[in-house]
């Protein structure tokens, strides 16, 4: 049943085939199996999974269920889940069980899916390899001496090994996309405001945006339809129709015009992702597709904008963690100025107190017009190329990441090289638009990414052209051969 679609197992529990006990059963063994070599879960729920398949089951009995009832799940650990600890990846986190659930928690809890636990991340969303969580590296199923790419590498490890069917995530430079690219699945980041943010653990709140991994298009955008939505507990979050998801993913590609950045296309690339890019796009072209050069003269800059204003919201958001309410406190403390100064150094991880020195810098006097100011700025140049380029082209497509998964250790000691993992994918951040990384091929063995960027809320229309692309490939169908039985 792991290998199985989202839509294949509705239909299978809808006809009674199996129940929604078994097949999170399925699940649970699976993980019970394979996941000590993976490290993808941080907690496991069997127990509150199974008594929420008994109620799925119910409703599917009486007649009540929906498309997704009954069809077990994981959340990252960067979602508050009532009663679950919740973590965040964090030594600072280790200790909270949240009080209340995310408004992504409830609605997919609404939807009837069992929850199997919550998914190990870089601490705070903080990293493009999964290897600053607090409960150890997650590795990577193609080769579990590689990284699967972060900060949602145990949502992408997960859905990649088929120890869940789909997996939420949050995307603040690349976090579902790059991820996705390098475990060989397909993740999407939706359009800024268009997922309530209300219960996910803030990192930098311009930026966060919460989304889907699945094996393909089609799963992405059955889940991502009840996620979606007005939240008045949620001010950033956009109130605009939700559409169906899934009812135009078989809409012709007959006219679509592709934009290709130039700047996507240089040096950094690897030679042998290029190829598999160049592969795609002539598929894309069979399929009636039209191809356009485009330029984003800006995009250059994406990393240096995105490294100040992350830093500078997460230097912001993170200062609630002091040692007095919640979270982690040092023993002993001498005085107050003593416990704030020790609960932080002793729970935070190296890569979070980079961050929070770099953000604290940025936005100190004398600093903050010639830092963040001038990040800002540079953030409406990079949002405006969009703009313009969507006024030639439907879609853009580019590489998702600069290279495969690199192992482990590899770029731990250099925090630079680390950052350009992301090359590709911060800018859509930071213009707040939707993506979505698609398996495109293996370059020497390991998988790789497409990218399709559409214009603000073309969900719909980028999860049409990536499920074209998959209904005539069968990249998105493969998996580790160690995780197949």
């Amino acid at each position: 049943m792991h290998n199985k679609s989202i839509a294949e197992l509705s239909a299978a529990l809808q006809s009674k085939d199996i129940s929604s006990v078994e097949l999170t059963q399925h699940f649970i063994e699976r993980i019970k199996k394979y996941d000590n070599d993976l490290n993808s879960f941080i907690t496991q729920t069997p127990d509150l999974a199974l008594e929420a398949a008994k109620v799925a089951d119910a409703s599917i009995a009486n007649g009540s269920a929906g498309a997704l009832t009954g069809i077990p799940l994981a959340q990252k650990d960067i979602f508050c889940t009532n009663g679950v600890r919740t973590s965040c990846g964090s030594k600072m986190l280790d200790n909270f069980t949240a009080p209340y659930d995310a408004t992504v928690v409830s609605n997919l809890n609404a939807a009837g899916m069992p929850m199997l636990g919550k998914l190990n991340m870089d601490e705070f969303a903080m990293g493009s390899s999964n290897e600053n969580s607090f409960y150890g590296a997650v590795k990577n199923p193609w080769d579990t001496d590689r990284v699967p790419g972060g900060s949602s590498g145990g949502s992408a490890a997960c859905v990649a090994a088929r120890l869940a069917p789909v997996a939420t995530g949050t995307d603040t430079g690349g976090s579902i996309r790059q991820p996705a690219s390098m475990c060989g699945i397909t993740g999407i980041k939706p359009t800024y405001g268009r997922v309530s943010r209300f219960g996910i653990v803030s990192y930098a709140s311009s930026l966060d945006q919460a989304g889907v991994f699945g094996r393909s298009a089609e799963d992405c955008a059955m889940l991502l339809e009840p996620m979606a939505g007005f939240d008045e507990k949620d001010s950033t979050c956009i109130d605009k129709p939700v559409p169906n998801y899934a009812a135009n993913l078989n809409d012709s590609l007959q006219g679509l015009k592709i934009g290709l950045p130039k700047e996507y296309f240089s040096n950094g690339i690897d030679g042998n992702i290029e190829k598999l890019i160049d592969e795609a796009i002539a598929e894309y072209k069979k399929l009636g597709a039209e191809v356009i050069e485009i330029s984003l003269p800006n995009s250059h800059l994406s990393i240096p904008a995105y490294y100040v204003i992350a830093p500078a919201e997460c230097s912001s958001n993170l200062s609630r963690y002091d040692g007095v309410r919640y979270g982690y406190r040092c023993e002993d403390p001498k005085d107050l100025t003593d416990m704030y100064m020790r609960s932080r150094g002793e729970a935070f991880g190296e890569e979070v107190l980079r961050r929070i020195m770099v953000g604290t810098y940025a936005l100190s006097a004398g600093y903050y017009d010639a830092y963040y100011l001038q990040a800002q700025k540079i953030r409406r140049l990079i949002s405006e190329d969009f703009t313009k380029a969507f006024e030639q082209v439907d879609v853009i497509m580019g590489p998702t990441a600069p290279t495969t998964a690199f192992k482990i250790g590899e770029k731990t000691d250099d925090p630079v090289t680390m950052y350009l993992s992301d090359i590709y994918t911060i800018a859509v951040n930071l213009a707040g638009l939707p993506g979505i990384s698609v398996p495109v091929g293996m370059a020497d063995k390991l998988p790789a990414g497409l990218q399709i960027i559409g214009n603000y809320f073309d969900e719909a229309k980028i999860l049409n052209v990536a499920h074209q692309y998959q209904q005539n490939t069968d990249w998105h169908l493969q998996m580790p051969a160690a995780y197949q039985a």
